[in-house]
């Protein structure tokens, strides 16, 4: 079967899906993700919920300059331009401190210019009494990192066995970001789930994509797939998510670096999320506000990357890795 027929079968299959009313499907809980933040199938309810504090400017082999074609970016290691100073201890602290009085119980937080300021970082947030801290480091430096009981730390790598056996080995690490190019997924999801066996070992596998739909050669249909009860009213991957970047600027997300919505050294993190509509339009990006989406049946169980569209097509509402177009 080649990749039309087998996309059309199973379009055939996820439009009963569909058809259900969203109060009905309930998220599932996987160890194992694929293409999609771990967030992705997780009910909204229109507050902020995350915080992904992105310090340093990074040094992976992907440039915000050139794009970043990775499907979990958000929170993996790029280069980015910083704009001006990086932040500093206090002003780090201070974000923390704003983001759990409003309620916000779910912290990423990565520095891979320096492990030394990624555990201060990481000390800050425990302190401030943040319910979920999780830490995304590079396994190259592990050694460096000083594990704290109580936060999720997960190691970065680019698909490699004998270096996922090695992270898995480490009682501390909790899971793995691992870079995968798309002909290598099956594999990969087959070999770590050998791994981890039964245990609560995490993995999350960052598939890299093409320039364009015209040299994709996976079914992005089968790799979007979601269970989310509220993507017919909320975004199922912006949605309560706000993002710092390591020089002090407002994101909806990490990789949509040139919308920003606001400065934490103009005005506090707090006054920012909570007063800014251009924030909750991200939030409510729903498929239905996208040309080309708002009709397909498909739309409530598709996760959506806004930033992978904008940085393939320069448009927000792009569509560039639809195959049903």
């Amino acid at each position: 079967m080649d990749a039309y027929s087998s996309t059309v079968v199973l379009m055939e299959e996820i439009v009963k899906v569909s058809t259900i009313s969203t109060q009905e499907i309930k998220p599932r809980v996987e160890d194992i993700v694929v293409g999609k933040p771990p967030w992705s199938e997780t009910p909204h309810a229109g507050s902020v919920e995350r915080l992904i504090l992105q310090l340093g400017a990074g040094r992976g082999r992907f440039n915000e300059l050139y794009g970043i074609p990775r499907s979990i970016g958000c929170i993996g290691n790029n280069r980015f331009v910083l704009r001006r100073k990086k932040l500093g201890r206090e002003e780090i602290e201070k974000i923390l401190r704003d983001f759990k009085s409003m309620g916000g119980t779910e912290v990423w937080i990565t520095n891979y210019d320096s492990p030394e300021e990624l555990n201060e970082a990481v000390e800050m947030a425990f302190k401030v009494g943040i319910e979920e801290i999780r830490a995304v480091f590079l396994f190259e430096d592990a050694e460096k990192i000083r594990p704290l009981d109580g936060v999720e730390y997960i190691a970065e790598l680019e698909y490699d066995p004998e270096a996922i056996i090695s992270a898995a080995m480490r009682l501390w690490i909790r899971g793995i970001l691992v870079m995968v190019t798309p002909d290598k997924v099956n594999e990969a999801k087959e070999f770590i789930q050998k791994v981890k066996g039964d245990g609560d070992f995490k993995a999350y596998v960052d598939v890299l994509y093409p320039r364009s739909l015209r040299h994709l050669d996976f079914n992005t249909i089968e790799l979007r797939k979601i269970n989310n009860p509220t993507t017919s009213k909320y975004h199922d991957c912006l949605a309560g998510t706000v993002a710092v970047s390591g020089d002090g600027f407002v994101l909806p997300c990490p990789l949509l670096r040139n919308l920003v919505v606001g400065d934490v050294r103009e005005k506090s993190f707090k006054w920012i999320v909570g007063r800014s509509k251009k924030l909750r339009e991200f939030w409510t990006m729903t498929k239905d506000k996208v040309d080309g989406c708002s009709t397909c049946p498909l739309r409530y169980i598709c996760h959506d990357c806004r930033a992978l569209e904008y940085q393939a097509s320069g448009d927000l509402r792009g569509i560039e890795y639809c195959p049903l177009l």
